[in-house]
């Protein structure tokens, strides 16, 4: 089997989290390849909506992460070509009644104390940040800090500025390892693919829903896995919906470990015209199988927020799985049951919003460097053996 030439770090994981990684490695000084079974974006990060947010994320270490990476997205977007559609659109979280607003402004003000920029919004303000909103609400809270991007297109071209090697269509069997004096998984060398090897101190898993199955290669558990859901983009309207709009109960429904079909409308233009309307979360493995249930209530919930959509045509529907790990935290940096191997993956459905400081995190730990942000609870052994609620199918 041939061996192609060293490499300072192999990233398995073309999607937006493998890219920033590359990106931040390369930028480092080190020399970097990326290998995915698929294309480009081809997995997770191609059936995102591109969300960069702050606003669904309470005080803690994942909006630490978050407040980061929104202000690392500001640079890349300057750095990038526009392709890349960022978008500083702000969000806007809106409350059917008082107990939902009064919940809203408790989550607010830890946010508030983490920098975030959190603005209570009257319903006069509801109605002059989104005209097309329905009347009836409470209130809200506007996100100036929220953004979007074009997912694809932001990972693909991360790749591009990060020089790095592809290798594309090209599924890694084998992660490349030599036994160590202590037992236990052996020391990292690189990855093993059906066209070579790929020489390496250092792999990032950066594989998405399939993170489990890349830490089994190399003999350690890391329980993620896939939380489906549905995505419904509709013709090309003028630009009705201004901001990132979803009802407040999607901030339960991220937080949730539920495997049951979860749905909360959130709603937001696009540059080319589309409307975006999401949310559904549910774990049933891999199923691919269309839902019309989640379908449904999506355009339900949609309709209720800005009746204006109601006779609107859908032109299409997709789907993708979220990578889901069980206390709702990425694993990003070194694994110690196995050294040289580095996760990055896990981040559910924030993983566009948190790949640049996910990138940023890798890139320290593989040079050594003092790192962004304090780690300790992204940490990959951090999940005892009961920790995977069922198995990936």
């Amino acid at each position: 089997m041939p061996k192609r030439h060293p490499l300072d770090v192999v990233i398995i994981g073309a999607g937006v989290v493998g890219a920033a990684c590359a990106y931040y490695a390369a930028r480092s000084g080190l020399s970097v390849a990326v290998v995915d079974r698929g294309p480009v974006a081809g997995g997770t990060t191609g059936a995102g909506e591109g969300n960069l947010l702050v606003s669904d994320k309470e005080a803690g270490p994942e909006l630490d992460l978050a407040l980061l990476s929104a202000g690392l997205w500001r640079e890349l977007s300057a750095l990038l070509p526009p392709e890349v559609e960022y978008e500083a659109k702000g969000g806007l979280v809106v409350a059917p009644d008082e107990t939902t607003l009064k919940a809203l402004r408790t989550f607010a003000e830890g946010q508030r104390a983490a920098g975030v920029d959190a603005v209570e919004a009257s319903p006069g303000d509801l109605r002059e940040l989104e005209p097309h909103l329905a009347p009836g609400h409470a209130g809200g809270f506007h996100y100036p800090q929220d953004a979007q991007v074009q997912p694809a297109q932001a990972a693909a071209r991360l790749l591009a500025a990060s020089g790095a090697q592809l290798h594309l269509g090209e599924e890694v069997t084998g992660i490349l390892t030599e036994p160590r004096g202590a037992g236990g998984p052996g020391v990292v060398r690189g990855v093993r693919t059906r066209r070579g090897e790929l020489l390496a101190p250092a792999v990032v898993n950066a594989a998405g829903t399939w993170g489990g199955r890349v830490a089994e290669l190399a003999g350690v558990s890391l329980p993620v896995l896939p939380r489906r859901g549905f995505v419904l983009v509709t013709e090309p309207l003028p630009r009705v919906v201004r901001h990132k709009v979803y009802a407040a109960d999607y901030i339960a429904d991220v937080a949730s470990g539920s495997a049951a079909l979860q749905s909360s409308a959130v709603v937001e233009g696009t540059p080319a015209g589309p409307v975006l309307i999401g949310a559904t979360r549910e774990r049933v493995g891999f199923d691919r199988s269309l839902s019309l249930e989640a379908l449904r209530r999506l355009a339900v919930q949609a309709a209720a927020l800005f009746p204006v959509l109601e006779d609107v045509r859908v032109l299409r529907t997709y789907h993708g799985f979220r990578p889901y790990l069980p206390d709702h935290l990425p694993a990003i940096g070194p694994d110690p049951r196995a050294p040289g191997l580095l996760h990055a993956c896990g981040h559910e459905g924030a993983g566009i919003g948190l790949a640049p400081a996910t990138g940023l995190l890798i890139a320290a730990a593989l040079t050594g460097a003092e790192p962004p942000l304090p780690p300790d609870a992204f940490r990959p052994d951090r999940f005892g053996p009961d920790a995977d609620p069922e198995p990936a199918r």
